[in-house]
């Protein structure tokens, strides 16, 4: 560890305090300090190059400094870092709009940006319930969501979340939602179809009772990402979509870590051929350059809001650096990169080779369970393979399993015993095929020699 190290990290535990982080815990350590970044891999302070394995926290899409998006945000740059939507327009919000229309699921007309996964669900969350109050039904203000779910840390994300260890403590702050539960096939005892039929109906019968007053469905797409990459089964999402459709009520798809190709499709939606109500998006609209999100919806909605002479059915939420410019530059080029290199028709090949080692991955002692959806995968850690029983969560398995990867060279972060794989969409095969060796490695000769250690 060279000085200037050694420098950054006692000013990072001087004055910083990080996210999602026990902070003794951070304290006690010894924290690797990022400097630069070059294509798929982070460089650090002392020189130490990792394979991004969770693409900066499932943002980056093409990887670090990439020249396209890096020369767009120059340009903008060179013309204006920001300008307000409050009354103005601004070229570069205008054009990443009618894009995002362009590519979106059919029916979505309409774009809100916002900076954050948890704001472009804060603004869903907003815009269903006053929609229901400006069209006179009054009565529709709850929701449903999923257990263990999660959509973002503001309060009205919050809400519609399901994750006792993140929010429980703020359960006197926030709004009551309804919760189904999640279709976790592997902690279920059945099939995997009757798993999530047991969600549909649990999501059925609160509907049935509650009907006139659910103004909207909460769900991510296909996976739960911070639940510990739960796998939907097959036609769950589409089930979830056919009881909004029924009971007269919206449906709100967080695709903030699903969307911009980690499904195998830009959007989840379209694996299961959905046309949600409101969709939210973040983390790679803008190719994990810089903070940006958004809100699209329908034009039945908008039109709710947009009613001459009526200043109540404003729509009164807005942030300082809403469509912000630069971001904006960022996500055009991002979208252009999509095309020209045929992204999005790529990862059938990369999904099947992570499919063939997840297919090793669990034969292997200690792995109870491995999940896949297009470039997302989780390989869930426990004690017992036959019982399904996990570790004392106080042994922090999965963080020392990930710990174990970095002086080989790859930078993983796990969600508990979880070991979460999530590459950016555009990693060559050459670079996956390294970080997927690095991790069956570890699986192979690190990971019982920690469990014995404990």
């Amino acid at each position: 560890m060279n000085d200037e190290t050694k420098r950054l990290i006692d000013l990072d535990k001087r004055h910083l305090w990080h996210p999602f982080t026990q902070m003794a815990d951070w304290l006690a350590g010894e924290p690797v300090v990022i400097e630069s970044g070059d294509g798929f891999y982070l460089i650090d302070t002392d020189g130490n190059r990792y394979i991004d394995g969770v693409s900066s926290l499932w943002c980056n899409v093409h990887g670090h400094r990439v020249r396209k998006i890096d020369d767009a945000i120059r340009t903008q740059l060179d013309k204006i870092a920001h300008s307000t939507l409050l009354g103005l327009g601004q070229t570069q919000s205008i054009e990443l709009a009618e894009k995002l229309v362009q590519i979106a699921p059919p029916g979505l007309e309409k774009v809100f940006y916002s900076d954050s996964g948890a704001t472009a669900v804060e603004i869903a969350i907003k815009m269903a319930y006053q929609y229901w109050q400006n069209i006179g039904q009054t009565d529709k203000t709850k929701f449903i969501a999923l257990k263990e779910a999660y959509h973002g840390d503001t309060i009205g994300a919050v809400s519609v979340g399901g994750m006792d260890l993140f929010h429980g403590i703020f359960k006197s702050l926030i709004f009551e939602t309804h919760y189904a539960p999640s279709p976790h096939p592997y902690r279920f005892d059945g099939t995997p179809q009757q798993c999530a039929a047991h969600s549909l109906a649990a999501m059925e019968d609160i509907l049935k009772a509650h009907s006139n007053q659910i103004a909207g469905i909460v769900v991510e797409p296909l996976v739960q990402g911070a639940a510990g990459i739960i796998v939907h089964p097959a036609g769950f999402l589409k089930g979830v979509e056919s009881l909004a459709r029924k009971y007269d009520t919206l449906l709100i798809v967080d695709e903030v870590a699903m969307g911009f190709g980690r499904t195998g499709k830009m959007f989840a939606c379209e694996r299961e051929n959905i046309q949600p109500d409101l969709m939210c998006i973040a983390k790679g609209i803008s190719a994990g350059y810089l903070p940006l999100a958004a809100t699209l919806t329908t034009q039945a909605i908008f039109d709710a809001f947009a009613v001459s002479g009526d200043i109540k059915k404003t729509f009164y939420h807005g942030h300082t650096y809403t469509g912000n410019a630069l971001g904006c530059a960022a996500a055009l080029a991002s979208l252009e990169l999509f095309a020209e290199n045929k992204i999005i028709e790529t990862l059938p090949e990369k999904i099947e080779l992570i499919s063939q080692y997840f297919t090793r991955f669990a034969e292997l002692p200690f792995v109870g369970n491995v999940r896949q959806c297009g470039m997302v995968g989780g390989i869930e850690l426990v004690k017992n393979k036959q019982t399904k029983e996990p570790f004392p969560s106080d042994k922090k398995i999965g963080a020392k399993c990930c710990a174990a990867m970095r002086p080989k060279g790859v930078m993983m972060r796990p969600l508990g015993d979880v070991i979460v794989l999530i590459p950016a969409v555009a990693m060559d095969t050459q670079t996956l095929t390294k970080l997927l060796d690095i991790v069956e490695e570890t699986l192979i000769s690190n990971l019982p020699k920690i469990v014995r250690g404990f």
